[in-house]
């Protein structure tokens, strides 16, 4: 959509089920931020009906009965999508398989969707029984965000990941077989991705997966039409993930900075890589206190036992300093060079943080520093944007959102100011919407 063209469909068929808005509403007087990477609209309407939205751009015609709302010196953009997170996966600052709950979840989701992350993708340890349901609710418009995910994940017996989780969370085969077998078992749950556990953190566990292993779940997986996600850190463990034929890295490379022989091989197969920045800032930030963690856009995210815990000097200085930290800030810097090196040379970029899988990777807020970072990794704000929509969207192959225009869902986020020029503007949070519906951000901000 360019300046000055109006867009515009009509939309056929019943309204999708949990949606409430039977009005169509206008948002006015806006900046559009198409999710495209493309320059914003200037004073643009966005109009949308039943959650999806019917038009959008300049000088939109409205029906008679439109709920006008006026937007001035306000963005519009599309809702991010979460393509790494989790959820049920601790309380307050516990952990443990007791939280995966559908009540924890929702109020995950929640949380999520207040700090304008309209699609959340719990990549692993996730209980079926549990799940699977919440999923179809979510799809229907029946949670606060929309959900997707790997029903299990499969991991390394005596190996990663260092999880207590319930037995029914997470396959750990030992061998070819078994691997396949877990694989069919996911496929019948349907699991929206494969996740495979590959490293040692940092040498901390005795072994990593068997290079057989990896190949029986590529093999099993893709001959289910299952796509594969591999959790890794160091670059050996990347290149022979991706020479096995895994379809996204869950992380970043963060040992060695990223040669050109591997940045060619990750473009030339369309391997997704998601960076998940602030993982690593996660583990220091909180014990460091910049200005940031103070702001009440922060704070309305944390629990009352986490802001406990890190406001205690003596816990600061703990985590401040020591092998965990320095391994997490070496960690973090290659990590920013390795995005820039590989987003200049057109690798399929992902959007995720791992938030929700530690009481330090904060739902919703982790999404926002991820864009924080990704810039200072020196990508403009407007494609930072991109990839948290919808680059986000494609690596779900999801292709009714991540984008403002017509046809698509209305999952949008309102955020004060210009985050196109200023990435720190998307924390200026006004309004979600989602399902037919808004809901407030984290802290009060004026609307109009």
């Amino acid at each position: 959509m360019k300046p000055g063209v109006i867009v515009a469909a009509l939309l056929f068929g019943c309204p999708a089920l949990g949606y409430a808005q039977t009005v169509p509403v206008a948002l006015t007087h806006i900046r559009i931020i198409e999710g495209t990477g493309a320059p914003p609209v200037e004073n643009g309407t966005v109009l949308m009906q039943d959650g999806v939205i019917v038009a959008a751009g300049r000088d939109i015609p409205l029906p008679p009965n439109t709920r006008i709302l006026d937007r001035s010196g306000m963005s519009v953009l599309p809702g991010l999508i979460s393509d790494h997170s989790h959820i049920g996966q601790l309380q307050g600052v516990q952990t443990g398989p007791q939280f995966y709950t559908a009540d924890t979840i929702t109020a995950e989701l929640a949380q999520y969707r207040r700090y304008g992350v309209t699609t959340v993708t719990a990549l692993g340890n996730n209980v079926p029984r549990v799940f699977d349901p919440m999923r179809k609710d979510a799809h229907m418009g029946l949670l606060p965000a929309d959900l997707f995910g790997v029903d299990q994940g499969i991991g390394v017996p005596k190996g990663a990941p260092p999880v207590h989780v319930a037995p029914d969370q997470l396959f750990r085969p030992s061998t070819e077989e078994e691997a396949r077998q877990d694989v069919d078992t996911m496929a019948a749950e349907g699991t929206d991705l494969i996740k495979i556990w590959v490293d040692d953190f940092d040498h901390s566990l005795p072994v990593k997966m068997d290079p057989a292993i990896i190949k029986a779940v590529v093999d099993e997986a893709h001959q289910k039409h299952l796509r594969v996600a591999a959790h890794i850190h160091d670059l050996d463990d990347a290149e022979h993930v991706v020479a096995a034929g895994v379809d996204i890295l869950a992380h970043g490379v963060r040992d060695r900075f990223v040669p050109p022989s591997f940045v060619a091989m990750l473009k030339e197969r369309g391997i997704w890589y998601i960076p998940t920045l602030e993982l690593d800032e996660a583990t220091i930030v909180w014990a460091d206190q910049p200005a940031w963690v103070k702001t009440p856009f922060v704070e309305a995210g944390l629990s009352a036992p986490l802001q406990q815990q890190i406001n205690n000097p003596v816990w600061q200085q703990e985590n401040r300093t020591g092998s965990k930290a320095d391994f997490a800030r070496r960690s973090l810097a290659t990590n920013l060079q390795n995005l820039k090196i590989l987003w200049t040379a057109g690798v399929k970029i992902g959007f995720g943080t791992d938030s929700g899988a530690t009481p330090l990777r904060v739902a919703g807020v982790a999404e926002h520093r991820e864009l924080a970072l990704m810039v200072q990794a020196g990508l403009p704000p407007l494609q930072a944007l991109h990839i948290a929509t919808e680059a986000a969207a494609a690596l779900l192959d999801l292709h009714d959102r991540g984008v403002i225009g017509a046809g698509k869902r209305a999952d949008l986020l309102v955020v004060a100011g210009n985050p196109a020029n200023t990435i720190s503007d998307t924390d200026r949070v006004v309004e979600t919407w989602e399902n037919g519906s808004a809901v407030t951000g984290p802290i009060p901000l004026t609307t109009r």
